[in-house]
């Protein structure tokens, strides 16, 4: 590491460095992944009623808005340097967890429970419920290191860093079944149960998210409560006092308020994405409603396929934001939402498989976009106070509207005739919102 102090008082970092603090987010990225883009297809796969789907996805989300506040607050006042320090013993607890579960929940239809039986649905609920937990403990680390260890100079790169390697976990995790379908892994199974193809594909991200989160853990030392106060001008004592939820929130600068609103957007806006992307594609391209076809499993195959296409265009497109100047942050921003906006309505009119690929490129420009703005903007406003914790609430602006649209479908998916293409809609309206929303945003920094 560099001491090359600067204006923010934070050292200037190796690039070797930032990578390392980032690169276990490559494994929890696929993990995640693989859940919410199979997730869909396993419960329809073992007899869930699509009608239903909105009960699973509450759970992730759920996780998440209890799970990251709680690790960011406990992790603000650790310091176990044996097991890494503030942050990493979080990482290696979560990938522990994430690891037994990503072999649990492909066979959520393989212990004999029986096809659309409230065991297998319950098991699998609760296996997803779990991964959610695991992966958002995980997950977190890697924001908070970076607001730790990473000054406003250098925030932009790290982020950067995190949203290539989170997008490149993206296309593997979403590709992996197809790859596998392609190397004669069996793409079906009996009725009720979930096929090799997917089962392998969660194996191999398991092994990947031990080997990534490793190489961060024995490769990055974290800053101790001295060091870490006296880079933030802080000191030891502002960490261990205080952390009221409500009152760091009453006291939460502007900026934390404007990206919620731009982020409740996105969010619900996605989460109809990854709930009837599989179905919708089915429905309109292979023209079957069925789970347990052969038509079905081609469709979540496919799905995979494009959201490898997603990351890959959010790769390139996070490149061509990087070069964005400062004062024009919100042209960019706001730009790529409404390509994405336009990615959503695409994706109803669509019954060509490859034509589909433009839609999920539209999508996936949308997806740089909220990787790379929100977590800069927020944290170059807030102080080294309660980062942690400040960013575990922030998440809240992630998982909220996640919730909010899973309740919202039982209402919805009806009253649209129960299609779930008619789904990408409401999705396309509401990204749209999205796009007009960030103009509300004015970058701050701290003091």
């Amino acid at each position: 590491m560099s001491e090359k102090s600067t204006a923010a008082g934070l050292p200037a970092l190796s690039k070797s460095t930032i990578w390392m603090i980032n690169f276990g987010f490559l494994g929890v990225q696929t993990a995640f992944t693989l859940q919410s883009s199979q997730m869909s297809r396993i419960f329809q796969t073992i007899g869930a009623d699509p009608n239903s789907l909105g009960w699973f996805f509450i759970l992730p989300p759920l996780m998440g808005l209890v799970v990251q506040p709680i690790v960011g607050y406990y992790s603000d006042r650790t310091w176990a340097p044996k097991l890494g320090g503030r942050r990493l013993p979080y990482l290696l607890l979560g990938m522990i967890v994430a690891v037994i579960v990503m072999l649990l929940l492909p066979n959520s239809g393989s212990f004999g429970f029986g096809y659309g039986s409230l065991a297998a649905l319950w098991f699998g609920a609760i296996t997803v419920a779990f991964l959610d937990l695991s992966s958002n403990v995980a997950m977190q680390p890697f924001k908070m290191m970076v607001g730790d260890m990473v000054n406003d100079d250098q925030k932009s790169y790290a982020y950067g860093i995190q949203s290539f390697l989170s997008n490149t976990g993206a296309v593997l995790a979403a590709i992996f079944p197809f790859l596998f379908t392609w190397f004669g892994v069996k793409n079906i199974a009996p009725k009720g149960v979930v096929p090799d193809s997917v089962k392998v594909a969660f194996y191999v991200g398991a092994a990947l998210l031990v080997i990534t989160s490793l190489f961060t853990v024995f490769r990055v030392h974290e800053y101790d409560p001295a060091t870490y106060a006296k880079y933030h001008g802080i000191s030891e004592e502002d960490n261990k006092e205080g952390g009221n939820w409500f009152t760091l929130l009453k006291h939460a600068p502007k900026a934390f308020w404007t990206v919620t609103l731009v982020q409740f957007f996105c969010w619900f806006a996605f989460q109809y994405l990854w709930t009837y992307s599989a179905g919708a594609i089915a429905q309109n391209v292979w023209n079957t409603h069925d789970a347990t076809s052969a038509g079905y499993q081609a469709a979540g195959n496919w799905y995979g396929v494009l959201a490898a296409v997603q990351s890959i265009a959010a790769v390139v497109w996070s490149y061509v934001l990087a070069k964005v100047p400062n004062k024009y942050h919100k042209y960019g921003y706001a730009g790529s939402l409404l390509l994405g906006a336009l990615g959503f309505l695409s994706v109803f009119f669509i019954h060509d498989q490859w034509t589909l690929i433009l839609s999920y490129i539209l999508v996936g420009i949308a997806w740089a976009g909220m990787n790379t703005y929100p977590l800069t903007i927020v944290t170059n406003a807030l102080t080294g106070k309660h980062m942690g914790t400040y960013l575990g609430l922030f998440n809240g602006s992630i998982c909220l509207p996640q919730i909010v649209a899973s309740l919202l479908s039982f209402a919805l998916f009806p009253l649209l005739g129960s299609s779930q293409v008619n789904m990408f809609i409401v999705g396309a309206i509401v990204m749209a919102l999205a796009a007009l929303s960030v103009g509300t945003i004015k970058e701050t920094y701290a003091e």
